[in-house]
Order: structure tokens, then C-alpha cells, then sequence
């Protein structure tokens, strides 16, 4: 069936993001003294929002202050180094391309902060169009509340059931879920095949142009 709209996480599933990441969060545990972690670890660390990751980097013993204050670093560090490593995976470009080419909308709903992700979008997709970018803003809840899906949906003036949610983890299956929509786990990004499974994706892929192939039938 030919879905109108597709929604994309980002970080794990458009980009990997992992390295900067991992880069800018061990820069504020060493600013602040704490102990830092192996980069591979962030896998599960990320996806969250910006203050969960925080929360989950530092020490347990941390106050609410110091998570602020954590927060604060990250912008600074994260603001210096979001593109060093950053890449596309493999095939996505071929892929959004494809899907623009038959018709079909783009958009990207993050829990990264919506100006990093604003960001992101500018710098590694200039001759992509998507129709609508969100990352975490203030007083629209964060995934996986389906608010912002049902907003791009609404934007969009498509209906839920005509899109597709794609991500890489459990809280981008939930959220497409929550919003009635088609969900596609990616296994390039940060998560695992049984994680997607246990979360309920209605179609698992290894490759990004098995996104265009489901989205669009032969027909």
C-alpha cells in the first residue's frame, strides 16, 4: 500500500551520530569529574532527550542542580563538536531520494533538542527535502507520547494511518504505535533486532532501500 507521509527518527536511523555523542557527553563527565564511559555504551544511553541522557551518564548521586548544570555543559560541548563524526549511514541518501521521487513526504521527529537537530538536518541533508523537522521542544512532550507524530500528521493534513513511523529503538516503535501508525525498525543504528521485535515493529530491514520497497508497492 502506498503510505503518503514517512516520519524519520534521526540520530540511529538517518545519521550516526553515535561518536559526537559519546564525545561531548564523556567532555562533561571529565569537566565535572566523573567517571566517563566507553563510547558503545551511549547506544543505550541516547534517545531519550537531551536531560535523560544526562541522568544516565552521571553518577546516580547527582542533584537535579547538577543535572542542570550538566545539561548546560553538554549544550556548550555538543554545540562545538555535533558534525566531526557524524555521518549518513549507507544508503540513505538513495533512499529519501527514491521515496521524494514517488511522491512520497518527509519528516523527521527527534528527541535530540530541536535546535541541534534543525542543525543536523542543514548541514548532512542540503539537497533533501523533508516538509517538516522536530526535535524535543519545549511544552510538546517527547517521545515516546505521540503528540509530535499526531502534529506532523495534522501538518501534513494526512491521516495517521497514511504514514510511517521509522527508527531504531523502542521508544520510536512506541511512539509510531501510540500514533497509529506503520512502524519500521532499522538494525544500522543504535538497538538491537530483538529490542524492535519486543516493541512490536510491523516490519524489521537491514537496508534503508527496504523502507522504499515496503512504503510503496510494486503496484
Amino acid at each position: 500500500m502506498h503510505k503518503k507521509t514517512v516520519i524519520f527518527d534521526l540520530d540511529g536511523t538517518l545519521l550516526d551520530t553515535l561518536e559526537d555523542l559519546a564525545y561531548a557527553g564523556n567532555a562533561v563527565l571529565a569537566e565535572c569529574g566523573f567517571p566517563q564511559h566507553p563510547v558503545d555504551k551511549y547506544k543505550y544511553f541516547v534517545g531519550d532527550g537531551m536531560r535523560v541522557l544526562m541522568e544516565r551518564i552521571a553518577p546516580s548521586t547527582c542533584t537535579p542542580e547538577k543535572i542542570d548544570q550538566c545539561c548546560t555543559i553538554f549544550n556548550r560541548i555538543y554545540g562545538e563538536c555535533w558534525h566531526r563524526r557524524t555521518t549518513l549511514y549507507p544508503g540513505i541518501e538513495n533512499m529519501l531520494k527514491r521515496l521524494r521521487e514517488k511522491g512520497v513526504r518527509l519528516a523527521i521527529l527527534s528527541n535530540k533538542p530541536h535546535q541541534f537537530t534543525t542543525v543536523c538536518v542543514d548541514r548532512f541533508f542540503p539537497g533533501q527535502r523533508f516538509d517538516l523537522v522536530f526535535g524535543q521542544r519545549e511544552n510538546v512532550k517527547k517521545k515516546p507520547d505521540p503528540a509530535g507524530a499526531f502534529e506532523i500528521a495534522a501538518k501534513l493534513d494526512v491521516q495517521p494511518a497514511d504514514c510511517v513511523y521509522v527508527g531504531d529503538t523502542a521508544v520510536d516503535m512506541q511512539t509510531g504505535k501510540s500514533a497509529g501508525m506503520f512502524t519500521i525498525g532499522v538494525l544500522w543504528g543504535f538497538r538491537t533486532f530483538d529490542e524492535l521485535r519486543e516493541n512490536n515493529a510491523d516490519l524489521i530491514v537491514d537496508h534503508p532501500m527496504e523502507i522504499v520497497d515496503h512504503v510503496i508497492s510494486a503496484g
